[in-house]
């Protein structure tokens, strides 16, 4: 998961948690990587009010998931996404279209919110 994915729910009163169950129609376990974790730490502690807000909000949705550290040299978290996503060949929930756009170049499932209403992918698992 991409720390954007934890404010789809704030923004567009979507239950991420209850899409991806409808989406994926399997087991799954969600998997947040500790330098994600962090930057919405950091977002939950600095900026506007209303940031804030959204990131403390993003970071009791992150509770729900595993938080893994990886012990990967990245320059950034979307390049450490890419590096574990490609690894693990697992599939990424983000909706910034960059990344979206670099997972796909390396055949990695990409999980993104489409219309503004539900969660969709792009690839397969």
């Amino acid at each position: 998961m991409d720390a954007n994915a934890f404010f789809v729910p704030a923004q567009l009163k979507i239950d991420i948690f209850q899409e991806l169950k409808t989406l994926l129609n399997r087991n799954f376990e969600l998997v947040l990587l500790k330098p994600i974790n962090e930057e919405l730490r950091m977002l939950a502690g600095l900026g506007s009010t209303e940031m804030r807000k959204k990131a403390s909000y993003a970071l009791k949705l992150a509770e729900k998931c595993m938080i893994v550290d990886v012990e990967e040299g990245a320059d950034t978290p979307d390049d450490l996404i890419l590096q574990i996503a490609g690894k693990w060949n697992s599939p990424v929930f983000t909706n910034d279209s960059e990344l979206r756009k670099k997972l796909r170049n390396i055949n990695v499932p990409v999980i993104y919110v489409r219309q503004k209403s539900r969660l969709e992918m792009d690839g397969r698992l």
